[in-house]
């Protein structure tokens, strides 16, 4: 690959971390606009959101996003924190937000003549012989905040991929009433586009192993025979889009060369990482509580100590256990090197440091080290953090809101009726409304809000600066919108509803808080269920 390729590779790389970023300013937005009585509450996200946005575009030299995103902030500081949102900041929004828009579109849509389109995301595309099926899973899916379009033809699919590339397809193998017609579609597909679109496949009758093999090679993520209920689809679309960002690694460097560690940091802040770097070995047990780092990176001699001493002294700390820890050096020697990892190491990275080698290992080690965490402090079930990890978050939030004098909410919700769902459908149907639930949360709360399965049927939410009066609004938008949500259950379909209830923190422990939302949640029961109470109602 030439040179000249080579920068058009990473100027399109850079510009689709721009867009995504620009998608996720509109997606705020879109909140914003469709909740006049909590709009407040995401007036923080849209401000970081935006600002990020900003910092993205000015880096990669994206002038129009940059532009629209200063346009954007200059009229968020008309509008005050916590304060409703007027007629004229809201339109001006709006304008700032339609510009975006426009510049963020692909370069064949600029000469379009009619307004374009703002998404609240990029489309999911439904390719299925069965037209009824199609509508009645695009339905499903707006009710958990995707845009989804159904196709009745190979070319209409092949157009609309033209102008927008989807997020996934969902794709029948015998899309145009012929057999393996819809692969053949999508290998088309695929043949026009520099990244892989990812594919879901479903197949009635073929489940054959040279079916299965060419659905993988075109990009098929996920293949299903026989087909499956809208819920588990949701599940699995759910995985393959990206309407939430993937957080930077927060790397810790300890070089005791500044002229290395500057390095460092400019390799790792370019691949879009989030580095902290520190040249003083002494540093180590502040940097570490301080900046929390998922990754560790040592130079392994340094005046004073090695990093095999330093990387012992991290490894005593029980919360640092798995954190995976990578070694700098000249040392060419394999057995001192096998020896330095041994004493706490998970890599070994040699001088001079080739930046792709550096990049690769760790994000190979990043994703290895989220995996196992995520294991650790989810639930198998819902994705969601467990009861512990839950109340953990919950006692960091209670110090940070005393920290900065700002209100917390804390919320219980228990799903109405649920042994009743499992004795009439059956565990495998219940398992499927509390994964429902959980996605139906994820889509509409903030990301910094904290979701949790506190046990059985219950589910947490932390609701940072958040008042109770709001907090029982998003609430209740959100009930009312679940309980319009029919469940699939074989040839039948049913709703579901759930109870709530919220408390405020006022200067209590953490398990005083969790009382008094339970004790509101029991009152909500007591009610007849289906409703949010407050602790102070």
């Amino acid at each position: 690959m030439t040179d000249d390729n080579q920068k058009e590779k990473l100027k399109q790389h850079f510009a689709r971390r721009v867009t995504t970023q620009a998608r996720v300013v509109l997606d705020t937005w879109q909140k914003v606009r469709e909740s006049d009585d909590v709009a407040a509450t995401f007036h923080r996200d849209l401000s970081a959101a935006t600002d990020k946005l900003v910092r993205y575009a000015q880096r990669f030299d994206m002038d129009k996003h940059a532009n629209a995103g200063e346009t954007l902030l200059g009229i968020l500081q008309r509008w005050a924190p916590d304060s409703p949102l007027s007629d004229e900041v809201r339109e001006a929004l709006q304008g700032a937000t339609d510009e975006l828009s426009q510049c963020t579109q692909r370069r064949s849509d600029q000469g379009l003549t009619e307004a374009p389109r703002t998404y609240l995301r990029t489309p999911i595309y439904v390719a299925l012989c069965e037209t009824e099926m199609a509508q009645r899973l695009i339905k499903q899916l707006e009710f958990f905040g995707f845009r989804a379009e159904a196709f009745e033809d190979a070319d209409s699919l092949m157009d609309a991929c033209s102008r927008h590339k989807p997020e996934t397809i969902l794709m029948d193998v015998n899309f145009g009433d012929a057999p393996l017609a819809g692969i053949a579609t999508v290998e088309n597909l695929q043949e026009r586009h520099d990244t892989p679109i990812p594919v879901i496949f479903m197949s009635e009758a073929d489940g054959s192993i040279e079916t299965r093999l060419r659905a993988s090679r075109c990009g098929g993520e996920e293949f299903f025979h026989p087909s499956v209920d809208p819920g588990q689809l949701i599940e699995k679309i759910e995985t393959y889009t990206h309407g939430n960002t993937v957080e930077p690694y927060r790397v810790l460097v300890l070089d005791d060369s500044r002229a290395q560690a500057k390095f460092m940091e400019n390799v790792l802040t370019r691949a879009g990482m989030t580095a902290h770097i520190i040249t003083d070995p002494l540093q180590i047990i502040h940097a570490l509580e301080e900046f929390s780092p998922e990754i560790i990176v040592l130079d392994m001699y340094m005046p004073g100590c090695t990093g095999m001493e330093i990387a012992r002294v991290i490894r005593q700390q029980d919360r640092l256990h798995s954190v995976p820890i990578i070694y700098l050096s000249a040392e060419d020697d394999v057995s001192k090197q096998l020896h330095a990892m041994s004493l706490g190491g998970d890599d070994f990275l040699t001088k001079p440091i080739d930046p792709k080698h550096l990049i690769a290992t760790i994000h190979n080690r990043g994703r290895r080290a989220r995996s196992l965490l995520a294991l650790m402090i989810r639930d198998s079930l819902t994705g969601l953090f467990n009861h512990t990890h839950t109340l953990h978050l919950l006692d960091q939030e209670i110090v940070r809101a005393k920290q900065k004098d700002q209100p917390l909410c804390f919320a219980m919700l228990d799903i109405d009726y649920f042994k009743k769902i499992n004795d009439s459908y059956g565990h495998p149907i219940g398992d499927r409304v509390l994964r429902s639930l959980s996605m139906f949360l994820k889509q509409r709360l903030r990301k910094t809000d904290h979701i949790g399965r506190y046990g059985g049927e219950e589910f947490a939410l932390i609701l940072p600066d958040t008042r109770e009066s709001d907090a029982k609004n998003v609430i209740n938008e959100i009930r009312e919108r679940f309980a319009e949500l029919r469940q699939p259950a074989g040839s039948q379909e049913f709703n579901v509803t759930f109870s709530c209830g919220v408390a405020t923190w006022q200067g209590e422990t953490a398990q005083a808080l969790c009382e008094r939302a339970d004790q509101a949640l029991y009152e909500a029961k007591r009610l007849g269920r289906n409703s949010v109470v407050s602790a102070t109602d």
